[in-house]
Formats: C-alpha cells, sequence, structure tokens
C-alpha cells in the first residue's frame, strides 16, 4: 500500500535526473560518495535560501569540473 502522506523526494523530473547524473558521475570518476556529500554540504552553507536541488548541481559542477582533465 502507498503512503499518499509520504513525502516526494522529487517535486520536479529535473530534480530525479540531477540525482541520477551525480551518482553515475561520482561512480565513473572513481569519486567516493562521501566527497560528493561534502560538496553538497558546503555548496548548501554557501548559499543556504538556495533552493536544494540548485545547491545539489552546484556540488556535480564543482565535482566534475575538479575531476576534468586540463586542456592546454
Amino acid at each position: 500500500m502507498i503512503d499518499r502522506g509520504a513525502e516526494e523526494p522529487f517535486t520536479a523530473p529535473w530534480q530525479a535526473r540531477a540525482f541520477a547524473m551525480a551518482v553515475v558521475a561520482a561512480e565513473r570518476m572513481g569519486a567516493d560518495w562521501d566527497e560528493f556529500r561534502d560538496r553538497l554540504k558546503a555548496a548548501i552553507a554557501e548559499q543556504p535560501d538556495r533552493p536544494y536541488y540548485e545547491s545539489w548541481l552546484d556540488a556535480l559542477e564543482d565535482l566534475t569540473a575538479e575531476s576534468a582533465p586540463s586542456r592546454r
């Protein structure tokens, strides 16, 4: 039986996609999930009034940018 009173984890489809992208990106880069979570906490602390999943995207961008090979 589904509890209709339970909170939905995502309020928009893009949020579920952002979650999935973070999971896959961290996995493929060999990053520990705690590393992503630490970046997420930092993003939230930096802008506490920003919506949660916007902080999630910021943390994902930070993780992937740092892991990307530098171009010369």
